[in-house]
């Protein structure tokens, strides 16, 4: 019950502060963020006033969260709505009653579409980033990825950014210049690495895979050294028949290079890789 109440503490300030990026700095100036945001800034600005920012956002988003609900389950489906109505109310609040005027520039950035273009991806960025840590989501277009986009034999990833790309044509063509368009992309990138920052934090761990003939001074030197676990499995040579050892290590980008060293001086010839790790769980059993 602790950890659910403070996942909603965190999720509405996330939703707040995705409005405020999108209404201070983006939608003054006419820059557009990704994905149903995006959408719901374009179709408000060619639709008559009563058809608000905060009436698309609700409008679009919440019927792809509930297709997805099979999918993600009852629990995201709860959260990301929750995200996405605290994110349009806010949107609503700042651009209608808090006595702040984002008509025709932003507050703080004026119509510098520079300035606006990467604060307001990076604030945009830092709110989607809490939504999804802390188990919600602020736009449904990533649900639909999540279920289309392999079914059309592509990834998540580029079935986002497509549907991104085809958004800032279609604001080029409808609004008559590619100015706009051309600096949301601006906006996008610093949502997304923002984003990624705020999911996965600076230290993303790295996987380390060990082809050696000297396992058992290997793994004694990393676990004393990093003091964590490391897995050995058996393994031969595809070409010579050689048998070898097969060691599985995680550490973060800051150990890479000891581990590295650390190997080295022990076995000259270990083979290293290192690939990025997205997510580490662990569980006790008691």
């Amino acid at each position: 019950m602790e950890k659910s109440k403070w996942q909603y503490v965190f999720l509405t300030l996330a939703g707040m502060i995705n409005a405020f990026g999108i209404t201070v700095f983006l939608a003054p100036v006419r820059l557009y963020d990704s994905g149903i945001s995006g959408t719901s800034m374009l179709l408000s600005q060619i639709t008559p006033k009563a058809l608000s920012l905060s009436v698309f956002l609700i409008v679009l988003n919440i019927p792809l969260f509930l297709y997805g609900l099979k999918r993600q389950g009852k629990e995201f489906t709860i959260r990301a709505i929750y995200s996405v109505v605290i994110y349009s109310l806010t949107a609503w609040l700042i651009t209608y009653v808090i006595p702040v005027d984002v008509s025709d520039s932003s507050p703080l950035a004026g119509t510098d579409l520079l300035l606006c273009s990467v604060f307001g991806g990076i604030i945009s960025g830092i709110g989607s980033g809490l939504a999804i840590r802390f188990g919600g989501a602020m736009d449904g277009i990533e649900v639909m990825a999540v279920i289309f986009a392999k079914k059309i034999g592509i990834s998540v990833g580029t079935f986002v950014m497509i549907y991104n790309l085809l958004l800032y044509i279609a604001c080029g063509i409808i609004m008559h210049s590619w100015t706009l368009p051309l600096y949301s992309i601006v906006t996008y990138f610093a949502a997304l690495k923002t984003l990624d920052f705020i999911v996965e934090g600076l230290d993303r761990s790295k996987a380390a895979i060990v082809i050696t003939k000297k396992p058992d001074e290997i793994v004694k030197a990393l676990s004393e050294t990093f003091e964590c676990g490391v897995t050995i499995l058996d393994a031969k040579g595809g070409f010579s028949g050689e048998s070898r050892s097969f060691i599985y290590f995680v550490v973060n980008r800051f150990q890479i290079g000891r581990m590295r060293s650390i190997i080295h001086g022990i076995d000259s010839s270990a083979y290293i890789t290192i690939t990025e790790v997205a997510d580490i769980f662990s569980a006790n059993h008691g």
